[in-house]
């Protein structure tokens, strides 16, 4: 039997991830197809391919949105598509694969020295290397922001308490993790574009991001100039063989790190940084008008492709704020996220008739995912009927976020769901917070119970 190997990642690691692997796994037992699927998630590596499973593979399917040490299967045919692809078309990807003409032994050795030189030109972009620097600094947020709001259990200000447990809660969270988000995004997005050279200027880059005042956004700045400057010397910088091994620990970190902080230094983070200062005044000065404008956006663009590259530049753009001490834009996001696959479970419920059997099954799993602000979990409906359900959740969700931050709502941590909710002081305004996302659900089912058809008038509905 020919045998097949898969990863799957998505830049949070919550819900793509494995949802692409059982897809593809499903799949493969209706074909009988031997698969072995690596997952890389928010928990780290789970069912990781060995080398003797890459040796015995026929090809290859990467469906990832982040790094997964693809270097690891040069010489290999390998199918490489956006983890949202696995969820939508699992079979053809598996076609895809096994139609691939397999590399012979001797060739897959001769390639691999070739293809060490070549393996990061071959990536998916920009949005592939910062997804993967936002999948690593999630973790320090998610954990930062908790502790933060936990230490606000013992008062608003109990933590200028020194030696008190606040204190300590708010110098864990504050003073060691949020201080590290910036350098760990720029890290590994410069990680993401030149390996293990661009590590440390990446780093440096993030630190110097975020002393001079830059933001995330002399953090993506920072990221983005380490890694291709990185990238560039390892192309350039020919060493004899036995001197070849300073490269990567010695030459290019050296000048690349030099390179990278001597411009955050003197040319990239003033002016990053006004504009970071000028945004941050806007957005703590804001408006009732503008900020449901803003709120209106963020909103939409969660629901779009609910958990694709339009949903994650709204997430980073909240998170990127947390760093800042602007909270309001995350609870707009994480409201809006929620909505989607709320508002399809509450639709299932009010019209039934209107969904198949299995839909109807899947809303019971969509209200869970969507209290855990998993947004995919809309994803299986609006593959299904698309120009219905897409324009439902868009507006239910444009109008969670506007009322969010008409609400005046804000949040510290950047995941969780409801379940934060219980944490006192994690969100302001959690009253007229929680009515603003039952608000958004209501919206969304009730769009779907106008706008979609019964089931058995619908192109390949069935009920059976």
């Amino acid at each position: 039997m020919t045998k097949l190997i898969a990863v799957t990642a998505c830049p949070t690691g919550v819900a793509h991830t494995y949802m692409a692997a059982e897809s593809l796994a499903k799949a493969a037992r209706e074909k009988n197809i031997e698969l072995k699927v690596e997952t890389r998630g928010a928990i780290g590596v789970e069912n990781e391919l060995t080398e003797q499973d890459i040796a015995e593979a026929h090809a290859v399917i990467l469906a990832a949105d982040t790094d997964v040490l693809e270097s690891r299967f040069a010489g290999k045919p390998v199918v490489k598509v956006g983890v949202a692809q696995a969820l939508k078309d699992p079979a053809g990807l598996l076609e895809q694969a096994l139609a691939m003409e397999a590399a012979a032994p001797d060739n897959y050795l001769k390639q691999i020295s070739q293809a060490k030189s070549d393996r990061g030109a071959s990536r998916k972009g920009p949005y592939k290397h910062l997804m993967t620097g936002v999948s690593a600094m999630l973790p320090l947020v998610v954990a930062g922001g908790l502790l933060i709001a936990i230490s606000f259990i013992f008062g608003i200000d109990a933590a200028s308490e020194k030696g008190t447990l606040a204190a300590a809660l708010m110098d864990i969270g504050g003073g060691a993790a949020f201080a590290l988000m910036i350098p760990i995004l720029a890290g590994y997005i410069a990680f993401s574009i030149a390996e293990k050279p661009g590590l440390a200027p990446g780093l440096v880059g993030g630190m110097l991001a975020s002393q001079v005042g830059a933001g995330f956004i002399g953090g993506i700045a920072a990221g983005f100039l380490a890694g291709y400057v990185a990238k560039w010397l390892k192309d350039i910088i020919k060493l004899p063989r036995n001197l070849e091994g300073l490269k990567p620990i010695l030459i290019i970190p050296l000048l690349a790190t030099g390179i990278t902080g001597l411009l955050m230094i003197y040319v990239i983070g003033e002016p990053v940084k006004f504009t970071m200062d000028s945004l941050t005044s806007w957005l703590n000065t804001i408006g009732s008008t503008n900020a449901v404008l803003l709120g209106l956006l963020l909103g939409a663009m969660m629901a779009f492709d609910m958990g694709g590259p339009v949903n994650k530049a709204a997430y980073t753009f909240a998170v990127g704020l947390l760093a800042s001490s602007v909270y309001g834009p995350m609870a707009a996001v994480m409201a809006a996220g929620m909505t989607p696959p709320l508002g399809l479970w509450l639709a299932t419920m009010i019209a039934p008739k209107k969904f198949t059997l299995e839909e109807r099954n899947a809303g019971k799993s969509a209200a869970v995912l969507g209290i855990s602000f998993i947004t995919e979990g809309a994803i299986p409906f609006a593959a299904s009927d698309p120009f219905r359900v897409i324009p439902s959740i868009m507006v239910g969700s444009a109008a969670t976020g506007a009322l969010s931050m008409l609400f005046g709502a804000t949040l510290q941590a950047p995941h969780g769901g409801i379940f934060v909710l219980a944490i006192p002081n994690a969100v302001t305004q959690i009253g007229l917070y929680a009515l603003a996302i039952a608000i958004g659900t209501i919206i969304t089912a009730f769009m779907l119970f106008f706008l979609k058809k019964p089931v058995n008038t619908q192109l390949g509905g069935s009920d059976i």
